[in-house]
């Protein structure tokens, strides 16, 4: 533990563990010390001198090593002739620190006239007006009035766009760098930086395409003037006209804490609608990051696309019913099915929604399934994160083993978070087929061929003579806690099962479960995937034959049918099929009997992370006319058929979940609303310190307990990794962050991001195959062929290729897969 220091600021005593900075200490007794270029988050440079101090340091005795002292025996002061940044200074065992003295208001008023001479001041029109810095501390420290003549400004291009998603006002730009360093730092990408010298610095992108990073919008929340704005919210409102909702990030198992900002306007015929999404502090998830995917890929929600109507199959054509007939359908089917009815529930379902649709199957003796390509929940559920657990506090006692998983493209704030641990001495083992981004951070890469990855995980726990896999496994024994996170890279069902199982299995031999910051870490592809497995949702070895099979299915939140033509197929076959969506899915294209569902902003529920962190979300706008939350309607199905299913109030209905599942016992909403003290302080009150990021007071969750204890499963076979024939390629399915899901393409501001159906392999691997880069080829798999796009890349190993999944490609596991070049006439899809 880090030894106390006792000082005195502004005469109010102050005790701080030792190596804190003066502004942090200041900061703790609510002594708000200003700044521009500091942030709690990173590194101190020192470049604004906004926060200059007088520092006074007792007098040592040489001869003695002691404080001299006064007559009436306090301690010699020696303040020094000049003024210190408080931002860079750690404090020491009796120093003095004067926060308001003539010297330090001359000197903060100095400071913003100088930043001001080269500023626009252009307050009415920036973006940045009502939660600008600058603004703030000008009326709070600086000068009445400016000396420097307006047409001796320099004045430069405005809105140049840095990227396609971030704006840059140079003339705005006070070159405090924190958007660099945040992207250095922090992100791990150094795609922006300074250009130019003196009064001519400005921001410039070093990628291609510009500033190519998947948290640029962080660096608009940091940014403490108008010079980095997003290109959804410039000149879209004020901040004082928003109302502010705080949420969960549905894209991925992270559970990204947000707070959804909206406004009500004439435009939209007097609704609410979402202008923009921010990060909400929860220093346990996410800390003030999210990534851009969570900011941007929100209009799902909005879209004039959505479902309103229940929709029944009439003369083979879906026809607008009312919500009577449409459940009095599905009852009377379900009633027929009996225990032939299958309930299909997507990972994107609340908890809620999930607890009710495993009721309703329960009631009438059908067979409940999670509709994912990656399995091994039970191992998480059995040897998850333990209660206490905080990637934030991982450290050098710490070894954190990420494998088949690139968490950049996966869960990209896991991705900050472990690089963050990583630089502060937890030693980061990647264990993946091929490079990826978190590579850079690691302490030891170990590579292997795609089918090996619980071989290699046991190979951690009994040694081996690669070099490399030697030097992990010394690193995980020596640990005194393991974290690992399990992915499905190149994996399906029976690959990721038996992932789990060898990740279980080496947490338990180190006796790394049961205990804080030790445990198993699913990197699933939706954000509660976890909940489901919690709650009774288990995928099915072989869904085609199980939808084949049953004489109903029920499908929450999935679709089957877009995503794979053999399943499209199996519920062809279906004689009924009950969908409950936000879109007309393929898969509700083929319904019998369509439901129009709820978004997340317009209701309130919770999700279970990967870390089984459960969350609360709150409505931000009135719901659409016509849909309803997924929970509701299985009561209302369920009621139909005399169940009695909780279907009007979500905290109710948690209550049940809590009564009836053990991992949630003694769960409720004020539990998980609760909330505490958080480091660093950072709130709407002061945005010149961790810049414009909400402060939480709407929950910070409840961790599950693990429950130690695996169920009887039978032991997980190994997949079969097919050899490719001559002309055939070893094709792995891999997740990019923008996929094609129906939750993203509606925000038009990231199609140019989108995965596309690129074949990337290496240019030995393609030159063998006769294949040119940007060469159209033709994929043949399982019967049919499929167009897309080779593209070199000397990252993945030779032989082999990879290809997005969510591009129209239905494999969940790797296959040796035909490739020839495409015909004249065959255009890319």
């Amino acid at each position: 533990m880090a030894k106390t220091v006792n000082l005195m600021i502004d005469d109010r005593p102050v005790s701080v563990p030792a190596g804190t900075l003066i502004v942090d200490a200041a900061k703790k007794i609510g002594n708000d010390i200003p700044v521009f270029c500091y942030h709690p988050k990173m590194e101190p440079v020192g470049m604004c001198r906004m926060c200059l101090v007088e520092i006074g340091r007792p007098v040592i005795d040489r001869a003695t090593g002691q404080p001299q002292t006064n007559p009436d025996g306090t301690p010699v002061l020696q303040f020094g002739p000049k003024l210190d940044t408080a931002c860079t200074t750690p404090v020491s065992e009796g120093m003095v620190v004067r926060t308001g003295t003539s010297k330090v208001v001359d000197a903060r008023r100095d400071v913003l006239e100088f930043l001001l001479t080269s500023h626009p001041l252009d307050c009415p029109i920036c973006d940045k007006g009502g939660e600008c810095p600058l603004q703030n501390l000008t009326m709070a420290h600086g000068p009445g009035k400016s000396r420097f003549l307006f047409d001796d400004k320099i004045h430069l291009a405005k809105h140049y766009p840095l990227g396609d998603l971030i704006y840059l006002d140079r003339e705005r730009c006070i070159q405090c760098a924190r958007c660099i360093r945040f992207e250095d730092e922090l992100a791990g990408d150094p795609v922006i930086g300074f250009s130019q010298r003196g009064r001519r610095l400005e921001i410039v992108t070093y990628s291609e395409p510009g500033f190519d990073s998947v948290f640029s919008g962080n660096t608009t929340d940091i940014c403490p003037v108008g010079a980095l704005t997003t290109a959804d919210f410039r000149f879209a409102a004020r901040p004082w006209e928003l109302k502010h909702s705080p949420s969960i990030c549905t894209h991925c198992p992270v559970g990204c804490n947000l707070t959804i900002n909206v406004r009500r306007e004439a435009i939209s015929s007097g609704k609410s609608v979402v202008k923009r999404v921010m990060p909400r502090q929860n220093e346990e998830v996410n800390e003030i990051w999210i990534c851009d995917k969570g900011r941007f890929a929100y209009h799902f929600a909005e879209s004039p696309d959505r479902l309103v109507t229940p929709l029944v199959r009439k003369n083979g054509e879906l026809s607008a019913a009312s919500w009577e007939e449409a459940l009095d359908l599905v009852a009377d089917r379900l009633k027929q099915a009996g225990a032939n009815s299958l309930a299909l529930a997507g990972g994107s379902l609340a908890n809620e929604d999930l607890f009710n649709l495993h009721q309703l199957m329960q009631g009438v003796g059908g067979q409940a399934v999670q509709y994912t390509h990656m399995s091994g929940g039970e191992y998480t559920a059995a040897f998850g994160l333990s209660e206490g657990s905080n990637i934030g506090t991982m450290g050098a006692e710490t070894a954190i083993v990420v494998v088949a998983s690139d968490l950049y493209q996966e869960a990209p704030v896991w991705y900050l978070r472990v690089r963050a641990a990583a630089k502060r001495g937890a030693t980061l083992i990647v264990v993946n087929p091929r490079e990826t981004a978190l590579d850079s951070a690691a302490h030891q890469v170990v590579r292997y061929a795609y089918g090996d990855e619980a071989a290699t995980v046991r190979a951690l726990q009994s040694g081996s003579e690669d070099a490399a896999l030697k030097a992990a496994a010394e690193a995980v024994g020596k640990a005194e806690n393991v974290v690992i996170f399990f992915g499905s890279e190149g994996l399906g069902l029976e690959g990721s099962r038996a992932l789990a199982e060898a990740c279980a299995g080496l947490l338990q031999a180190g006796g790394h479960t049961g205990r804080p910051n030790n445990g198993l870490v699913g990197v699933w592809p939706k954000a509660n995937n976890q909940g489901a497995y919690e709650l009774g949702f288990a995928p099915a070895a072989d869904l085609a034959d199980a939808i084949k099979k049953a004489a109903l299915v029920y499908i929450a939140a999935a679709d089957p049918a877009g995503d794979d033509p053999a399943l499209a197929e199996a519920l062809n076959a279906t004689s009924f099929v009950v969908v409950q969506e936000l879109f007309l899915t393929e898969t509700a294209l083929r319904a019998d009997v369509v439901l129009p569902v709820q978004s997340f902003i317009e209701r309130e529920g919770t999700f279970t992370s990967g870390e089984r962190r459960v969350q609360r979300f709150y409505p931000a706008v009135s719901a659409f006319k016509g849909p309803r939350p997924d929970f509701a309607i299985a009561a209302l199905v369920g009621q139909r058929l005399g169940l009695s299913l909780e279907g009007r109030v979500p905290s109710l209905l948690m209550l049940r979940i809590a009564n009836s599942v053990p991992a949630y016992a003694g769960l409720d909403y004020p539990k998980i609303s609760a909330v505490h003290e958080q480091w660093p302080v950072v709130h709407r009150g002061d945005l010149f310190y961790g810049g414009t990021s909400y402060e939480n007071r709407q929950g910070l969750g409840v961790q599950l307990k693990a429950n130690g204890a695996l169920p009887p499963v039978a032991p997980a076979a190994a997949p079969f990794i097919p050899l490719p024939a001559a002309g055939q390629v070893l094709v792995a399915p891999v997740t990019r962050l923008y996929d094609r899901g129906r939750t993203v393409t509606p925000s038009v501001l990231l199609h140019a991001h989108l995965a596309g159906p690129d074949l990337h392999m290496h240019p030995q691997t393609a030159t063998k195959l006769g294949l040119q880069h940007l060469a159209a080829v033709e994929l043949t798999l399982a019967g049919k062929t499929y167009v897309v796009t080779v593209k070199w890349d000397d990252t993945l190993p030779a032989g082999v290729a990879t290809l997005p999944r969510s591009v129209g490609v239905p494999f969940f596991a790797p296959a040796a897969v035909t490739v020839a070049l495409a015909t004249e006439t065959t255009g890319v899809q």
